[in-house]
């Protein structure tokens, strides 16, 4: 075919410009509609995001890991912090199974509050396995890494979104999101996390967000909250920002009464 018989093509199917830095602006757009469009399909309003890490083991594979290491396998210590790490992935789960119980029984037209993570493992895992045993739905917001793990097959299918932007995944973690809950994690969730507080506090964000530090062993010697009070860097009533806890029946007793007062009259995006 000569160059004069050619079909032309149509520039929003011309991958080689769709995929240039010229089309950056319509790639971003993109990671906005296409996930709204989604969620306005499933008649999702809004979520409880679950945030922590991705390498938080299940109890029975921790526990696995460790008889190999105790035989010889591995590093003992390694596998006994992991074991220890895994009471944090059961937790995530349970949390997860009670929110979606309680949220089913709000509204059979509209979902309310659908467990929202991150999609990976670990965390993001067990928190979407606990939506899918109360045989609920869940959002999983994928991100592309170089080193990407996913595998998590509990995210509901339509329901899996996959971004290229850092910032516009987070746009989507906050945007619907009415509630928090953050379990240990390492640098994406403590990114995740101060973005958060920064815009509650900053009250860039109108909408109530009540977010939970769960384990607070960890959350003491990893962040000082108060040391920045000390210093002056935030004001004492920041702090109080984050309801910080141990205990399952706590956190969900604390975020539906958050939730019960703040968000059930008011579904859909608040910013």
């Amino acid at each position: 075919m000569t160059e004069r018989q050619r079909k032309p093509v149509k520039a929003y199917a011309n991958q080689a410009f769709l995929n240039s830095k010229d089309a950056r602006a319509l790639r971003i757009l993109a990671e906005y509609l296409e996930p709204r469009s989604r969620f306005e399909r499933s008649h999702l309003d809004d979520t409880i995001v679950f945030m922590g890490s991705a390498r938080t083991l299940p109890r029975e594979q921790a526990e696995e890991a460790l008889r190999k290491a105790e035989s010889g396998g591995g590093n003992v210590d390694s596998a006994r912090a992991a074991l220890k790490m895994s009471a944090y992935y059961e937790a995530a789960r349970e949390l997860a199974f009670r929110l979606t119980q309680w949220s089913k029984n709000l509204d059979q037209k509209e979902r309310r509050f659908v467990v929202c993570t991150g999609g990976g493992p670990g965390i993001m895992e067990a928190a979407n396995r606990g939506a899918a045993e109360a045989r609920g739905m869940s959002v999983g917001l994928t991100i592309s890494i170089e080193n990407e793990q996913f595998g998590n097959k509990y995210v509901t299918r339509e329901l899996s979104v996959h971004f290229h932007y850092f910032f516009m995944r987070k746009f989507w973690f906050a945007y619907l999101a009415k509630a928090v809950i953050v379990f240990p994690g390492g640098f994406g969730t403590l990114d995740e996390l101060f973005e958060l507080l920064t815009l509650t506090q900053t009250r860039r964000m109108k909408k109530p967000m009540p977010i939970v530090l769960f384990g607070t062993e960890y959350w003491r010697q990893v962040v000082d909250f108060d040391a920045l009070v000390r210093h002056g860097t935030i004001d004492a009533q920041d702090v109080g920002l984050m309801h910080r806890t141990d205990s399952l029946d706590d956190a969900y007793d604390w975020v539906v009464q958050q939730l019960a007062e703040h968000a059930l009259g008011r579904p859909g995006a608040m910013l």
